[in-house]
Order: structure tokens, then sequence, then C-alpha cells
């Protein structure tokens, strides 16, 4: 892709193919193939966290790759318009002596002008997916948000 052209953001076509080779079914993780498409001051947020410049970001991601044994990713469904990217998706990770998990969710990819990702934002239910898998332990997550959340 040539920066400066008139999108320069990723097509659907190049982010798909991209982030399917940052997560593999082997192996660990890895994402230093997309760095260079995230801006100096990228602004990451998920459930857990808000990361704030690249430099951090990557830090971020060196720590889940460290973490997970394997990390896969399913890309269902993405959307673009203008320079916003969504993205849903189901990532199966496996840390240490625990069994592969899936885990549902989305992301929001927002470029700037120059075709850099300025701001990503993950959105999934960390704890009810986990939570789900435990057979004692997920029919009280449940009702407590069910309960509390509505």
């Amino acid at each position: 892709m040539e920066r400066g052209s008139a999108d320069t953001t990723l097509s659907i076509k190049e982010i798909k193919e991209l982030w399917s080779r940052t997560y593999n079914e082997v192996g660990k993780p890895g994402w230093s193939h997309i760095f260079s498409y995230y801006h100096d001051n990228i602004v990451f947020q998920d459930s857990i966290q808000r990361i704030e410049g690249k430099d951090e970001f990557l830090e971020m991601c060196n720590r889940l790759a460290k973490r997970c044994k394997s990390l896969s990713m399913e890309i269902f469904n993405i959307v673009k318009t203008d320079k916003v990217v969504m993205m849903e998706w189901k990532m199966t990770m496996s840390f240490r002596r625990f069994p592969n998990k899936p885990i549902y969710g989305s992301t929001r990819l927002t470029f700037n002008d120059e075709g850099l990702i300025i701001e990503q934002r993950d959105y999934y239910d960390l704890w009810g997916d986990i939570y789900d898998g435990i057979p004692i332990v997920r029919p009280v997550y449940r009702r407590f948000m069910k309960k509390f959340f509505g």
C-alpha cells in the first residue's frame, strides 16, 4: 500500500490477511508485521486497560505473546467506512497449564490522514467468556450479571 494515495487506510482484504497472520494456532503469536501501521501516538483501550503511545502498545503486545502458549483469531465480519474499520472475531487463547478458551469480541480501528492506526478499541466480555467454561461458576456469574446489569 502506498501512503499518501487517495485512500491511505488499509483495505478490508489487507486487514483480514495481516490480522490473521498475527495469531497462529501453533506457537507464539507475533505482531511485528503490523507495528508499522500504528501511529507513534496510538491509543489502545480494551476491557482491562488503556495504553497511550506506540512503545507502551508494543510492550503490551509482547507481554501477551510471552504469556500465551498459543493464540488464534478467526475474523467473522469486517466493515469499513472512511477511516474506521470494525471487525468481529473469535480469539482462542491458551495460557500455561490452562486449556484453550475462546473469547468473542470486536475491534474498532481508527486511521489518521496518513493511513496509520491512531486508535484501537477492543470490545469483549473477558470474564463472561472465561466463566462460561467453568460449570460451577457459570450459573452464579450469569445470575449476578442478569440481576445487576440487565
